[in-house]
């Protein structure tokens, strides 16, 4: 008995630490970060995985405008852990939707 306690907790331990799919991090990190800030993200522009999770760039729209190249942008930093739950956010860069990097 004490044998199927001690592979079930084994189980439960595994399911929590494995990590997502790159793909479902994408998803978890705008979907959590359109909640949080009552907009809907417009790409991910980066993700990679760390040492306790992902940590993906979010674009934002945040504020709309006509023509579209004049809306202002926002790219976020999204930190998720292992199982793709937001542990934190910070906007860390602000830019016309039409400005070309260099």
């Amino acid at each position: 008995m004490a044998t199927e306690e001690n592979t079930e907790r084994g189980k439960a331990h595994d399911e929590r630490s494995a990590r997502i799919s790159a793909p479902t991090a994408m998803r978890h990190a705008t979907g959590q970060l359109a909640q949080m800030l009552q907009c809907e993200p417009a790409s991910v522009s980066a993700l990679k995985p760390t040492d306790d999770g992902w940590l993906a760039n979010v674009e934002v729209v945040e504020i709309e405008r006509v023509p579209d190249t004049a809306s202002v942008m926002a790219s976020y930093r999204v930190h998720l852990d292992e199982q793709g739950q937001l542990v934190g956010y910070e906007r860390i860069r602000r830019y016309g939707r039409g400005q070309i990097d260099r």
